[in-house]
């Protein structure tokens, strides 16, 4: 059976609605899947209403940025209270930092940079996660953003990377850390409201080891994300190891955002990359 526990909306970082999405996974064959935006539960119940009209079962879902001493990473969430106001007390906390900072960034472009923009709309319109992908997009809307852009960058060919990176991620003008928010707090709240808590594409941050596995396990996590189009093979057979060695549960999701389009031919990772739940141990336990 086609699953994927791990989209993304506009009401986050993808570029397509929870509606679009959910046509998008139909015409692909999914059978179950789950809206895991960044730190917002808002699209869950529109996402739901699509999944019901078209026969895919829908699984609550969210992402979340965490830390545990020092060490950050990423986990999933299912099948939780979409209704706790705990849960969205911790998520307006996060958004609100990050649109903080983003902000700041954005007046440091146009006081050092000469940049033109209108930073209250921007931020304005992004009314959860504020989306670097998408004000990226807002920054080289304007033509003349876009030159000044390939002017500082030597690069008029340039990638939204090039952009983040030199942007957002440099001292110069701010850099964008995400919210990370203690996973013993999400562990505190996940036994109020309920659901699982998935260490996500440990692969992608160099986060595949026993032991960081194993101390995750004796918080509470309750499994680990093995198929992702961020794992290598050899990544994904170790990772499936470690959890039928410690008895964790097994997903798996496309991280879908967008397609490339401009005729690429290879558009989203749906085009070579399927996770089926036959070859996930213990995912049944959470899609039921």
């Amino acid at each position: 059976m086609l699953i994927d526990l791990q989209l993304h909306s506009t009401y986050s970082d993808g570029y397509m609605t929870p509606v679009q999405l959910v046509e998008f996974l139909k015409n692909r064959g999914v059978q179950v899947a789950s809206l895991t935006d960044h730190d917002t539960v808002s699209g869950l119940e529109e996402f739901k209403k699509a999944c019901k009209k078209f026969k895919i079962k829908f699984l609550p879902g969210l992402e979340l940025y965490v830390k545990l001493n020092g060490k950050k990473f990423n986990v999933l969430w299912y099948n939780f209270d979409c209704s706790s106001s705990e849960l969205h007390k911790l998520l307006r906390d996060t958004q609100m930092r990050r649109r903080g900072r983003v902000r700041g960034i954005l007046e440091n472009l146009v006081k050092k940079e000469g940049f033109i923009l209108n930073i209250d709309r921007i931020i304005d319109s992004y009314n959860h996660y504020v989306p670097i992908n998408h004000v990226v997009d807002d920054l080289i809307k304007l033509s003349y953003n876009r030159k000044k852009v390939a002017k500082i960058l030597n690069n008029s060919d340039f990638r939204e990377r090039d952009v983040i990176r030199e942007f957002f991620k440099n001292e110069k003008y701010g850099v964008l850390y995400e919210s990370y928010i203690s996973i013993k707090r999400v562990i505190k709240i996940r036994k109020k409201i309920g659901g699982q808590l998935i260490l996500n594409h440990p692969g992608k941050y160099g986060k595949v080891t026993e032991d960081f596995f194993m101390q995750l396990k004796d918080l509470g996590i309750d499994g680990v994300e093995v198929l992702s189009p961020h794992h290598s093979i050899n990544t994904i057979m170790y990772i499936q190891f470690l959890a039928r060695k410690i008895g964790w549960r097994m997903t798996g999701g496309s991280d879908y955002h967008k397609s490339e389009g401009q005729h690429a031919l290879l558009q989203n990772s749906w085009d070579y990359f399927k996770i089926d739940s036959k070859f996930l141990k213990g995912v049944s336990k959470i899609i039921k």
